[in-house]
């Protein structure tokens, strides 16, 4: 006689915020305070609240999260303005990911600021605190941007440092590279196409004031005074991420170091710097590792201007900051590793 197969057991229902009120004592405005960090509860009720969550397995339920806001939850992009082409490229996607907005309840305004002037981005930063639920910022690392972050967080905007970060501020997350780990990844290109080659190596950034660009210039220098005893880093030129700006520099870099070995952009500077190298018939000849896989960088790969790129997802970091804001709204945990940014390597012979 064959046997009759047991019956599994029902999953255990899941635990709702009354259940969290009722096994804490307290009510359901005291329990969504504490959840939600909103101050007015005693520590003790904290506490209260808090061992209630864990003995009870509590977790949020995102979609009931997502239906029960009366309203959509605002984002607002705050970006770069001027001729970056990677700021495109992030701006591309943000409309690429309308319809998974549209999905979750979101809705997103993109805005413009130069962030190489901290007392006009700071002021921009500000402005948003009636305008969104999150703010999500490419940010200078200036003390009054780092300010004006710690406001906007003291009334209730959740803030995302995008690309570039503002460590000592009160913001949420930050999404992007390791940026250390990106210049010392440039550094070891350099030197290995160098082949042995002893001079000066140039470096262009934006700016310094940039976390990310003082970032990637820290572990470019790190590797390659290490590592690399023949090559000399000399100190690094600030473009503002300005193509015409970066020509005129590349061009005088070339001008005074006319046994120039090598040549690294930290920022947005490539299509300058290409346009000099090609004029001065040393492309190729110099060693040029850059930033981000843009239209223009991957012809510089494919003709040998550049010998690599350093890229990262624009794709992925408009999708994580996305994640990032709705999680901070439902309480959803975050995955670090659906969330770490990768660091990726394009030569021409691997482009995608």
């Amino acid at each position: 006689m064959p046997s009759i197969p047991k019956r599994q057991a029902a999953p255990a229902a899941r635990a709702t915020l009354s259940d969290v009120a009722r096994e804490a004592n307290v009510s359901l405005a005291t329990v969504d305070r504490v959840l939600n960090k909103r101050p007015g509860a005693h520590a003790r009720t904290i506490a209260q609240v808090n061992e209630a969550v864990e003995r009870l397995n509590y977790r949020p339920d995102p979609a009931a999260a997502r239906l029960a806001r009366p309203h959509p939850h605002r984002v607002s992009f705050l970006l770069p303005s001027g001729t970056n082409i990677f700021v495109d490229m992030l701006r591309e996607q943000i409309a690429a990911n309308a319809g998974w907005m549209e999905d979750h309840r979101v809705s997103a305004q993109t805005h413009e600021v130069d962030v190489f002037e901290p007392q006009r981005l700071a002021r921009r930063i500000l402005a948003l605190r009636s305008q969104c639920d999150t703010a999500v910022v490419m940010a200078l690392d200036h003390p009054l941007v780092q300010s004006a972050i710690d406001k906007l967080t003291d009334h209730g905007i959740g803030v995302v440092t995008l690309v570039s970060d503002v460590p000592r501020s009160r913001r949420l997350h930050f999404v992007g590279i390791d940026n250390i780990a990106a210049g010392r990844t440039a550094a070891t290109l350099i030197g290995r196409f160098a082949g042995g080659a002893k001079g000066k190596v140039g470096v262009i950034v934006g700016s310094l004031s940039l976390r990310d660009h003082a970032e990637r210039s820290l572990g470019f220098s790190q590797v390659i005074e290490a590592e690399y005893p023949g090559l000399q880093v000399l100190p690094p030129m600030e473009g503002k991420d300005d193509p015409k700006l970066t020509r005129r520099l590349s061009a005088r870099l070339l001008a005074e170091h006319p046994k120039l070995v090598a040549l690294y952009s930290v920022g947005a500077g490539n299509r300058g710097i290409s346009a000099t190298l090609k004029a001065s018939g040393r492309a190729g000849k110099i060693v040029f590792v850059g930033h981000e896989l843009t239209p223009s960088a991957r012809t510089d790969l494919l003709d040998g201007t550049m010998a690599a790129v350093i890229n990262q997802d624009a794709g992925h970091e408009i999708r994580s900051a996305l994640r990032l804001a709705i999680a901070r709204l439902t309480r959803e945990p975050v995955d670090p590793d659906q969330e770490r940014i990768r660091i990726d390597i394009y030569l021409k012979d691997n482009l995608p």
